[in-house]
């Protein structure tokens, strides 16, 4: 029998535990399993993995950045953006990974298409928010960060700023099930028909911060495909043969 799982806190409603569950039915993969485990400090995190006999586990809020010091080894990915969604044990040893920036960049191109876009604004700076930084930078598309306490926050932004921002990608949790009536506080009347509005939440599908940029006339995509793509990517690397 081979464990997986899925490490964070809180983890009501997650997406990777039924997500695995459904693709072993479906591929009848046999002797398997995938859990949650909710955690909220990394200090029994040896003995959790030994106790599960874990093979391989996602790390999801807020354990992305905190579990970097509890790992033997980093890809050069992940330690390029500095956070950590997956994780491989290998003889006792953990090996970090960033499958969330597979994810996004697989889903972003197909959502933006061939469209140029030259600048994006970024609405958060969390573990999640490394990753979307990360392939800004890979696709060559300038960014603008907005945070609570930064020099660009929510105090400051303007009207100008989201009009010369055809992409804007939120990475925070704000709108995210039970709490659907919130939503980031941005100038969402400066936003066109010429915007793209990518949220990385997935529960629901279409949050507050969606719903207005739609009516505002821009294209919107949600964070369920980008899951998609990071946990397919996770299943991969926990199936490589080692050389």
């Amino acid at each position: 029998m081979r464990h997986f799982g899925l490490i964070g806190y809180p983890l009501t409603h997650s997406f990777s535990p039924d997500y695995f569950k459904n693709k072993f039915q479906v591929l009848d993969i046999q002797n398997i399993d995938y859990k949650a485990f909710e955690i909220s400090d990394l200090n029994h995190l040896k003995k959790l993995i030994k106790t599960h006999n874990l093979s391989g586990f996602n790390v999801t809020t807020p354990h992305k950045q905190s579990i970097i010091p509890c790992l033997d080894e980093l890809t050069t990915e992940a330690k390029a953006i500095g956070s950590v969604n997956c994780v491989k044990v290998i003889d006792d040893q953990l090996i970090g990974f960033n499958t969330d920036a597979y994810g996004f960049m697989t889903s972003l191109s197909q959502f933006i298409g061939d469209k140029s876009i030259e600048k994006a604004l970024i609405l958060g700076n969390g573990g999640s928010a490394m990753a979307v930084q990360y392939v800004l930078k890979q696709m060559g598309i300038d960014y603008s960060i907005v945070s609570r306490t930064g020099d660009l926050n929510y105090n400051n932004l303007s009207p100008s700023l989201i009009r010369t921002c055809q992409l804007i990608i939120n990475t925070t949790p704000l709108g995210m099930f039970p709490n659907v009536d919130e939503h980031p506080d941005i100038p969402y009347e400066a936003i066109t028909s010429e915007h793209f509005a990518f949220d990385l939440i997935y529960n629901p599908a279409e949050t507050t911060f969606l719903r207005k940029c739609r009516l505002a006339g821009a294209s919107i995509k949600n964070g369920q495909e980008m899951l998609e793509f990071q946990a397919d990517k996770s299943w991969e690397i926990w199936n490589e043969q080692q050389t």
